[in-house]
C-alpha cells in the first residue's frame, strides 16, 4: 500500500514539473514575441496591411554647392604694396565698385614720375618726326634722319601708352599725373557685388603682386555641383527634380531642379558634372562649399509600402513583425526579414514575399520599441 502512494505522489511531482515548464516557455523558445492587450494599448500600438503607394524612382549622387565661375572673384593687386587702410571683415557685403582696402608704396609714385617724363618726351618727338618727315619729302633731309625720327617716336609713343594703361588699372587719372598731382596710394575695388568670404589683408601688411587680398562670392547665384557616375547618367534629363541634404549640417531635405548635364566624363571615378538650380527661398540657408548628398528623380511607380515606423533595422538587415495570432487579447509577433525598395517621406516600399502580402497584418507603430 505505501509503495502505491509512493509511485502516485512522485508521478504527480513529475507531471506537475512538466506543466511547469511548459506554462514558463519563453519567446526564445518559439521564435515568437508575446504581449497582453495592456501592454498593446498603453505602448500605443497600431496593426495594419501593406498599401500600395506612390514611389519616386531616384539615382543617389552627392557634390558640393558653389557658384559660377563670374560670380566669384579673388581681388589681388598687380604691383605690390602696403595695406594702409581697410574696414571689412569675411562676411561683410559689398558692391561692385565698392572700396576695398588701399595699397601705398613708393613704386605707385616710380610709376607716375616715369609717365611724366615720357608724357614730355613725347611731345618733342612728336614734333621733330613731324618736322623730319616734312624735310624728307621736300627732300631736304636724309631719309636716315626721318627713320630715325619716326622710331624714336613711335617707340616712346609705345612707352606712353603701356605706362597710361597700368595707371588706369591702378585706378590713377593719367590727366592728374600730368598736372604734377602724383599719389603714393592706390585703392582697389570690388569687381563684383557679393560677400567677403576671405580676407587676407591688415594693415601695415606687404601684399606680393598677385596675391590674394580678399575673396569675394555673390551667393545670389548658388547652384549645386553633383557628380553622378557614368552607370546612371542616361537617366539624367534637364527639368529632373532634385532633393539633397547637407548631411554635416541639418537633416533637412532641400528642393533644386536639374539644370545642365555635362558632357564629358571626368576623372578616374569615372562621373559627369551635373549642375542644379536652387530654389531662392533656400539660398540664404546655404553656404558656398557645402558638402552635399542628392537624389535626382528620374521617374515614379508604385509600390507594395508600410509606413516608415513599421520597418526595424538590425546589423543591417531590414525586419517588420507579422501578426502571427491573437487569441485571449494576447499578441503574438513574427520577425520577418523583408528587402525594401524605394523610400518617400512616410512610407518604405517593401519586396513581397512568401510570408508578407497585402492582405498580412503587421505592426505599424511601436515596432522599434517591441524590439527593443
Amino acid at each position: 500500500m505505501k509503495k502505491i502512494v509512493y509511485t502516485l505522489a512522485l508521478t504527480t511531482i513529475l507531471v506537475g514539473c512538466k506543466e511547469t515548464k511548459t506554462e514558463e516557455k519563453t519567446p526564445k523558445e518559439d521564435g515568437l514575441i508575446h504581449l497582453t492587450q495592456t501592454q498593446f494599448q498603453s505602448g500605443g500600438m497600431g496593426i495594419g496591411n501593406p498599401t500600395e503607394q506612390d514611389f519616386d524612382v531616384s539615382i543617389k549622387t552627392s557634390g558640393t554647392i558653389d557658384v559660377p565661375p563670374q560670380n566669384r572673384a579673388q581681388v589681388t593687386t598687380f604691383i605690390g604694396g602696403y595695406v594702409k587702410s581697410t574696414t571689412l571683415l569675411v562676411g561683410d557685403k559689398v558692391r561692385k565698385g565698392q572700396a576695398l582696402v588701399t595699397l601705398e608704396s613708393t613704386e605707385f609714385l616710380d610709376i607716375q614720375k616715369e609717365y611724366l617724363e615720357v608724357a614730355e618726351q613725347i611731345k618733342y618727338l612728336k614734333s621733330e618726326y613731324e618736322r623730319q618727315k616734312t624735310l624728307f619729302d621736300e627732300k631736304i633731309s636724309s631719309q636716315k634722319n626721318y627713320l630715325k625720327a619716326e622710331s624714336d617716336y613711335r617707340k616712346t609713343k609705345g612707352m606712353y601708352q603701356s605706362l597710361r594703361e597700368k595707371l588706369l588699372l591702378l585706378k590713377i587719372n593719367p590727366a592728374n599725373v600730368e598736372k604734377g598731382k602724383l599719389t603714393s596710394t592706390v585703392t582697389i575695388s570690388s569687381p563684383i557685388s557679393g560677400d567677403i568670404v576671405v580676407m587676407n589683408a591688415n594693415v601695415g601688411m606687404y601684399i606680393a603682386p598677385s596675391a590674394v587680398i580678399l575673396e569675394i562670392v555673390d551667393t545670389q547665384h548658388l547652384h549645386l555641383e553633383l557628380a553622378v557616375f557614368e552607370k546612371d547618367i542616361l537617366k539624367v534629363k534637364v527639368g529632373q527634380k532634385i532633393d539633397f541634404t547637407v548631411p554635416e549640417a541639418s537633416k533637412e531635405v532641400f528642393p533644386a531642379e536639374v539644370h545642365l548635364v555635362g558632357k564629358s566624363i571626368e576623372g578616374n571615378d569615372r562621373t559627369i558634372n551635373v549642375h542644379g538650380h536652387l530654389d531662392e527661398s533656400i539660398k540664404q540657408k546655404l553656404l558656398t562649399g557645402m558638402f552635399v548628398e542628392a537624389k535626382i528623380v528620374t521617374n515614379s511607380k508604385k509600390g507594395l509600402a508600410i509606413p516608415s515606423e513599421a520597418l526595424v533595422t538590425e546589423n543591417n538587415k531590414n525586419f517588420v513583425l507579422l501578426l502571427d495570432s491573437n487569441k485571449n487579447n494576447n499578441y503574438s509577433f513574427k520577425k520577418v526579414a523583408v528587402g525594401i525598395g524605394e523610400k518617400n517621406k512616410d512610407f518604405v516600399e517593401i519586396i513581397p514575399n512568401s510570408e508578407i502580402k497585402v492582405s498580412s497584418k503587421i505592426l505599424t507603430k511601436g515596432a522599434f520599441d517591441l524590439v527593443n
